[in-house]
């Protein structure tokens, strides 16, 4: 079948790596796909992650703010000249432009969305009208699912809850000499202890938080913290840094493509996020081998069942969060235990091929069959 993922940009967030690591695994299992983002150029580093695998990336940009409705113009004709059956819209504008264009051509129309989002009123009153020309509605999570339901911008029975998956070969843990590279190449000494995160520099993330959290071990000892990513909140996450008077112990290398050598660097993986659907590094984390420390929102709690296969404190808690870093830091053995549960769990139901097979079944259901 032809599928046509469509979203809001190229920029690396977690709804654009699940949708690298779901289209991947559709074109190795014989489908054609291709991406198309409604963001004006220049690329962003999805695109050239999706060349890399040979899935196509078009664009068919929004033009300024407010309403444009030629977006829906350009995404019929996209779909007629590419043929597709099924358009996978992810998140909000691509649901808003996606359903109509879909509806037009005759595609089966799939939403997925993929974590808490807050909009204007506009934008909640045109989400909630575009799906009602939905296919199907994937949630991410249970937590994600039951917010769709309460703002009613669904019915209950095109509702789904698919989990994310990731790519477990690209994640499994790898040996010292790895570690000990990809630690020089971040400039990070050999023998620290890694706290670690990668994500999105916004708000929802909280990367302060951490900053905070962690200073006094990073000032007591050979504790080192390592953020991944870039984003609006870098400015505030230095300032931070400055603030707690630990420069020279923090290391922030900006977006990076080389994620799995990242936390190859890693001794524990800390999310200190406000709200998430399933997040995606979390997974990533979790197949590398690493600890978790996660903050109990969004799907979180149903993923992770403390102290078996990681830990959780309550969000916004710096104290908690503290003591949940020190002891996984103080108790090698507690460490290794819930790291190699995080491990299992995900091979066993959070793969990028599990992921593929239930929304291929999804497909199948509203009609479109291989």
């Amino acid at each position: 079948m032809v599928i046509a993922h469509v979203l809001t940009s190229l920029e690396i967030g977690g709804g654009e790596r699940v949708t690298l690591e779901l289209a991947s695994a559709q074109a190795a299992l014989g489908h054609r796909v291709l991406v198309i983002s409604l963001a004006a150029g220049p690329d962003g580093p999805l695109a050239d992650a999706l060349r890399e695998r040979r899935i196509p990336v078009l664009r068919v940009p929004k033009r300024g703010p407010g309403v444009d409705a030629t977006v829906i113009v350009r995404l019929v004709a996209s779909f007629l000249r590419e043929r597709v059956e099924v358009a996978h819209l992810h998140n909000r504008l691509p649901l808003i432009y996606g359903v109509p264009a879909a509806r037009l051509t005759g595609a089966v129309a799939v939403h997925t969305r993929h974590g808490p989002r807050a909009a204007g009123a506009r934008q909640e009153w045109l989400s909630r009208l575009a799906a009602r020309g939905l296919h199907a509605y994937a949630a991410v999570s249970e937590d994600v699912r039951r917010r769709a339901l309460e703002s009613r911008e669904i019915a209950p029975e095109r509702l789904w809850v698919i989990d994310n998956g990731v790519d477990v070969d690209r994640f499994r843990p790898t040996g010292p000499a790895a570690r000990a590279h990809a630690r020089a190449a971040l400039g990070i000494p050999d023998g620290a202890w890694v706290v670690g995160a990668v994500g999105r520099f916004a708000p929802e993330k909280d990367f302060p938080l951490l900053v905070r959290a962690v200073a006094p071990l990073l000032r007591g000892g050979d504790l080192r913290l390592l953020l991944v990513g870039d984003g609006a909140e870098m400015g505030r996450v230095r300032a931070e840094v400055e603030a707690q008077g630990v420069g020279g112990l923090v290391s922030l290398p900006g977006a990076r493509s080389d994620i799995p050598a990242c936390l190859s660097a890693m001794d524990a993986f800390v999310l200190s996020s406000r709200m998430e659907g399933t997040p995606i590094a979390v997974l990533e984390a979790m197949a590398a081998g690493l600890p978790l420390v996660a903050s109990a929102v969004g799907g979180l709690p149903a993923l992770v069942t403390d102290g078996e296969n990681g830990f959780l404190f309550p969000s916004g808690d710096e104290a908690a969060l503290r003591a949940r870093v020190r002891a996984l830091r103080d108790d090698p053995t507690a460490a290794a235990r819930v790291a190699e549960a995080g491990r299992r769990l995900v091979e066993a139901k959070y793969s990028r091929e599990a992921m593929a097979r239930k929304y291929l079944d999804l497909y199948a259901r509203r009609g479109v069959h291989p």
